[in-house]
């Protein structure tokens, strides 16, 4: 059995387009759809699908099905990975991704690490935020802005909420930037394991508990909370479901940081958010995603 991907080559505003069709289809599923520069002179992206076990033919139907009124030329290539490790094979030959003071990593870009860099080095593995995407790298940016310009301080949002962590680079990331304690939270296992080896190798593990956690009903976040600060990097639609429980667990005067939004989705998240009480301060924008801080 093979874990594969579907993929097609367009430019970057087809990228954006293909994203958006494909994710109102398949992100109910389960199904990591994702884009990537992969010819910065001739201006060619990748959207990709990615599945786990053998590559399927009705698979395929439908993404050709979702892309035909956009893309009725479009051809569908098929990439298998079989045993490879294909996200330690593609972490090699990405460069280090500054966003802020943050320089996100992998082992073999160590002598790229500046004196007052806040350097974060991720070790290949199966969950996703490495900092190149758009919504993490913004994630990152805002961050930093929100704990330092808190009037107490980086420690002044203590405790903070990472959900949907992934690979934990936020949770790292809060981590480096003052004296809080952190509870970082995935619905996956494996990401969860990834999280907290990542943590353990950037030495914030005394800071950061790794929990795997479906939605809000799990007793860790009644233990930890209410949060200073909730960080919640994952896609528009779950995040406009979680809005009152986010609310419910925030402290009062605390911050939300949001992303995996697409630009065009933004008003209604903002719109999900407002209805809890919760008010705009700032909107980063990236490659076409957005990253929200409210209050």
């Amino acid at each position: 059995m093979s874990d594969h991907r579907y993929y097609f080559r367009t430019d970057e505003k087809g990228a954006s387009r293909g994203l958006d069709l494909l994710d109102r289809i398949f992100e109910d599923e389960g199904l990591p759809v994702s884009t990537m520069e992969i010819d910065e002179d001739r201006k060619i992206w990748e959207v990709s699908i990615y599945a786990p076990g053998d590559p399927d033919d009705a698979l395929r139907q439908r993404i050709a099905e979702c892309l035909a009124d956009d893309f009725p030329d479009v051809a569908i290539e098929l990439e298998t990975f079989g045993d490879t490790d294909w996200i330690a094979k593609s972490l090699e030959g990405l460069k280090p991704v500054r966003a802020g003071r943050f320089m996100v990593h992998g082992a073999h870009d160590r002598a790229a690490v500046r004196p007052h860099d806040l350097a974060i080095e991720l070790e290949a593995g199966q969950a996703f935020g490495t900092g190149h995407h758009g919504t993490t790298a913004g994630c990152l940016e805002m961050i930093e802005i929100v704990m330092r310009a808190h009037p107490g301080g980086p420690g002044g949002v203590d405790p903070v909420l990472d959900l949907g962590t992934g690979s934990g680079v936020l949770a790292i990331a809060a981590a480096m930037l003052g004296p809080v304690t952190i509870l970082a939270t995935d619905i996956d296992p494996v990401a969860t394991r990834v999280a907290r080896e990542n943590v353990r190798h950037n030495r914030v593990a005394e800071q950061i508990r790794c929990v795997t956690a479906t939605g809000f009903h799990s007793t860790a976040f009644t233990d930890s909370g209410p949060f200073g600060l909730i960080i919640a990097n994952i896609l528009a639609r779950p995040l406009m479901r979680m809005a009152p429980d986010i609310k419910r667990h925030l402290a009062p005067g605390g911050s939300v940081i949001l992303s995996g939004i697409l630009a065009s989705q933004r008003w209604q998240v903002l719109a999900a958010y407002n209805g809890q009480g919760m008010r705009h301060v700032k909107t980063l924008w990236r490659n076409g995603w957005v990253t929200i801080h409210l209050k």
